[in-house]
């Protein structure tokens, strides 16, 4: 079959593999996605839940916020008939604790912005404000590049002790869900130079006004659908064939394996579901791709995880003075951020905490973050629901070798682990759907 017209099969409905399917239909090709569960969104999606008091609400499983620098998400939400303008609240960048502390850049252009915002920080010495300026301006000299073998901690050791603290760490863990001292270095610059020196408005907060089934998910599988592909929910495909060019899938709920032949295969599970699955079948497969598979597999299962949590609670009248607040976290009180869920897309009284690079249980992590509520927002809350997602994002540690695109020839991985610019993100899980229907035709 010509390459303008492949018949390609995603394994996976979230949101690289969904951004797959639409990216392959607009090139021309047909896309079948099959999804082993019946929601779309994968680690970003809805859930139902119920407040204290017996309300319905929709929660997700993790609070995400995105940034105006995410060109490919956004993008691709316009695509799928979502008005970005509509379904996030746009604020420039925050970082502001509950006594106002901490930074909020002007809405001013790029990279004015980011200048005034720490010129006009508050909490933070001449000191501490020109330790920044000085370091930034030499992060921009060298092109936003360094020995991939630094930490983050490392990049920053110049700063002073209250910009650690107060935005090093902060943006680190949010972006990288890897502790300053753990992360790479060249994978945060990356993302600090899209959103303080890239496109207008790139370092801008967007957080959902809906929840994340609605904001891409659901909408690109209706996309996908009337745009002549298909997508099959609680499809688990299980076993891989190639034969003759073609690639044979086999499972629960795919139907006649006859109907299952396919030119390319894009697998979009998460990393350890994809290592295992792949790993199963290159015991098996043919001799000239089985020891690709094999090593891919590898090369997967040998990535480190980081678990985020996200603690919903509430009260009538909790209310922050700003849809997003950072905290000062510590091994007591381990959130970094919390959200106004009743200011974007929750009923009043709702809020959001956010504890990245989590560790303890449900139980404990709960139990803290609303100790961290009283203590920090003068905030009593009842917990509606604590939601850990311990396989959250890889650990973006420096030097990391992540897994590539191709796996073999008509077989690709698209994923926010696989090799690419950023990190464990929406926009990285996006920007890999892209580039693996791209690559099939390079």
């Amino acid at each position: 079959m010509a390459a303008a017209g492949l018949k390609i099969a995603i394994v996976g409905a979230g949101w690289a593999g969904l951004t797959a399917a639409v990216t392959a239909i607009q090139a021309g090709h047909s896309a079948t996605v099959f999804e082993a569960t019946d929601a779309y969104g994968g680690r970003a999606r809805a859930l139902k839940s119920l407040l204290p008091d017996g309300t319905p609400v929709t929660l997700d499983n993790g609070q995400h916020i995105l940034i105006g620098a995410y060109s490919e998400t956004l993008r691709l939400m316009r695509t799928v008939g979502i008005e970005p303008r509509e379904a996030l609240l746009d604020l420039p960048m925050t970082l502001q604790f509950p006594d106002d502390r901490g930074i909020r850049f002007p809405n001013w252009p790029t990279p004015l912005d980011a200048l005034g915002g720490i010129l006009s920080a508050r909490g933070w010495s001449w000191s501490d404000k020109w330790s920044l300026l000085r370091a930034a301006m030499g992060w921009q000299r060298q092109g936003f590049v360094c020995d991939a073998s630094l930490s983050v901690a490392d990049l920053c050791q110049r700063l002073t002790p209250r910009i650690n603290a107060e935005l090093i760490e902060p943006l680190c863990v949010s972006a990288l869900n890897t502790p300053a001292h753990q992360a790479s270095a060249s994978v945060f610059l990356r993302v600090l130079r899209d959103a303080l020196f890239g496109a207008a408005g790139g370092s801008h907060l967007l957080l959902p006004k809906t929840d994340l089934g609605a904001l891409f998910p659901q909408a690109a599988a209706t996309w996908i659908q009337q745009h002549g592909g298909q997508v099959h929910v609680k499809a688990r495909v299980e076993t891989l064939a190639f034969s003759a060019g073609q690639w044979q899938l086999g499972g629960t709920g795919l139907g006649s394996l006859d109907d299952n032949r396919f030119d390319a295969v894009i697998w979009a599970t998460s990393a350890s579901n994809a290592a295992l699955a792949l790993m199963q079948y290159g015991l098996t497969a043919p001799e000239s791709i089985s020891s690709q598979i094999t090593s891919w597999a590898h090369a997967a299962q040998a990535l480190r995880f980081e678990a985020i949590a996200t603690v919903y609670a509430w009260s009538t009248n909790a209310r922050l003075t700003h849809p997003i607040l950072a905290l000062r976290s510590s091994a007591a009180h381990p959130a970094q951020f919390a959200f106004d869920r009743g200011a974007l897309n929750g009923p009043a009284g709702l809020l959001a905490f956010v504890v990245s690079a989590s560790h303890g249980d449900r139980a404990k992590v709960q139990a803290q973050v609303l100790a961290q509520a009283k203590t920090q927002l003068g905030l009593t809350l009842q917990p509606v629901q604590t939601v850990i997602e311990k396989r959250a994002t890889f650990a973006c540690t420096p030097g990391l070798q992540r897994p590539a695109l191709q796996i073999a020839p008509g077989l690709l991985a698209c994923g926010d682990y696989v090799a690419g610019p950023y990190p464990a993100t929406l926009e990285g899980a996006v920007m890999s759907g892209v580039a693996a229907v791209h690559a099939l035709t390079a």
